[in-house]
């Protein structure tokens, strides 16, 4: 009945499509594409986890054992997940995180961001209308405030969480201070995501992916690329293209189909961004500033830094860090995105397969992208997720999310005593 209703919520999803569409523009400021592409998610993360739960719950699964024994695993909810998710994402991520933890067993109650409740509003009435009980999935609305009361509720069986690191680790310290059951949590935040381009890579080709990957979304992804390191062979060369295609993006309103780049969440977030902005162009190079309208609009942003030091924390916008690198100092690169502690996603160009292969045996990053853009990670294909810092596991949208938020169950059946065991009788053992 779970997954049949996930699979309703899908179906009712894309017949509402421009309706849902309309939503993410004008709470959540997207553009036409990237709320197409947030629908689409959206509706893959009901019928992905109704497929999984389906495999995972649907059967029991029968243990090895001796003759006049039966054994038997089984996985079981947890009891009342709290479910607290951000407005980069208001659709996807959750329905994502609402949708998994109802397919394991749960009860939800879902904490949107603040600056979006109207979209998770939506979502939870469609959820109801799809087949999920009412008494099943809550949505409580407020501030960060409202979830640390949730969070430090004695009877919650687990916390699924996506955000900041700073809020993560201010979750996971409620938790450990509670008497009473250890609850997971299972959390995804952000990244200082890195870029590696050496001299083979192609040069169009860079240019293209990390525009997208930085400037997509006003860089408001956890996935978003923020630091480039590129070889100083041909540095001069892709900063001037990469530059030049930034060029070419148009901010703005984004209801315009012809708008690339849309505003920033709100303006908080917007001082925040000038802010950095203003203190890179004392401490950086800057080789490119876009022009922003008026409003809560951020253009994009090309700094070149000395050391990648420099960047200490994750910027969430439309800016982007450049380092060189030179080819003998590829292990000192690889210390270096090391040593910011996150590990959420990593991009790599380059055409020599030895070294494609030397990196990825190197570095604990969730999702690594070879010779393509580093955003977008699609639902059970993609699983998405990091380490370190940028979070806990298990990767949202892969065979394995499922599991955390339930409990197994062994059930071990002595089948001799009601009699011996009918299907050895039978023959069928």
């Amino acid at each position: 009945a779970r997954a049949a209703a996930l699979e309703q919520a899908a179906h009712l999803l894309e017949s509402r499509s421009t309706h849902f569409i309309a939503l993410l523009q004008a709470e959540g400021g997207k553009t036409l594409d990237d709320a197409l592409s947030e629908l689409r998610e959206a509706a893959d993360f009901c019928r992905y986890y109704a497929a999984q739960g389906r495999k995972l719950f649907g059967v029991d699964a029968a243990m090895p054992g001796p003759t006049g024994e039966s054994n038997a695993l089984a996985m079981r909810g947890r009891g009342v997940f709290v479910a607290i998710s951000p407005w980069n994402f208001p659709l996807a991520i959750f329905l994502g995180q609402v949708t998994a933890a109802l397919m394991a067993g749960n009860s939800v109650v879902a904490k949107p961001a603040e600056q979006t409740p109207r979209i998770a509003r939506e979502a939870v009435a469609l959820l109801h209308e799809a087949g999920i009980p009412k008494s099943a999935l809550h949505l409580v609305t407020g501030d960060g405030r409202i979830g640390a009361v949730l969070t430090a509720h004695a009877d919650i069986a687990g916390i699924v969480f996506t955000g900041s690191t700073e809020v993560a680790r201010a979750i996971n310290r409620a938790l450990a201070a509670k008497d009473g059951p250890i609850v997971p949590l299972i959390a995804e935040t952000g990244g200082i995501n890195a870029m590696i381009a050496d001299a083979t890579a192609l040069p169009e080709q860079v240019a293209d992916d990390v525009v997208t990957s930085a400037f997509r979304s006003a860089g408001q992804r956890c996935s978003a690329l923020r630091l480039l390191f590129v070889q100083d062979d041909v540095a001069d060369r892709m900063i001037e293209m990469i530059a030049g295609a930034a060029r070419e993006l148009k901010i703005g309103d984004p209801s315009d189909v012809a708008t690339h780049v849309g505003p920033v969440i709100d303006r908080e977030a917007k001082q925040r961004l000038d802010a950095h902005i203003a203190r890179m162009k004392t401490e950086a190079r800057l080789h490119f500033a876009g022009h922003a309208p008026d409003g809560c609009f951020v253009a994009p942003h090309i700094f070149e830094l000395k050391d990648a030091g420099q960047l200490t924390e994750e910027v969430f916008g439309p800016i982007l860090h450049v380092v060189r690198y030179r080819p003998e100092t590829l292990e000192r690169v690889l210390q270096a995105i090391e040593r910011t502690g996150y590990g959420l996603t990593l991009g790599v160009h380059s055409r020599i397969d030895d070294t494609i292969e030397a990196i990825i045996d190197r570095v604990q990053v969730g999702n690594i992208y070879v010779n393509r853009n580093m955003i977008g990670a699609v639902v059970g294909v993609q699983p998405f997720g990091g380490n370190g810092l940028s979070g806990t596991g298990p990767k949202a949208g892969g065979p394995h999310y499922l599991a955390r938020f339930a409990t197994e169950q062994t059930v071990t059946i002595n089948t001799a005593a009601a009699g011996g065991n009918a299907a050895l009788l039978a023959g069928e053992e």
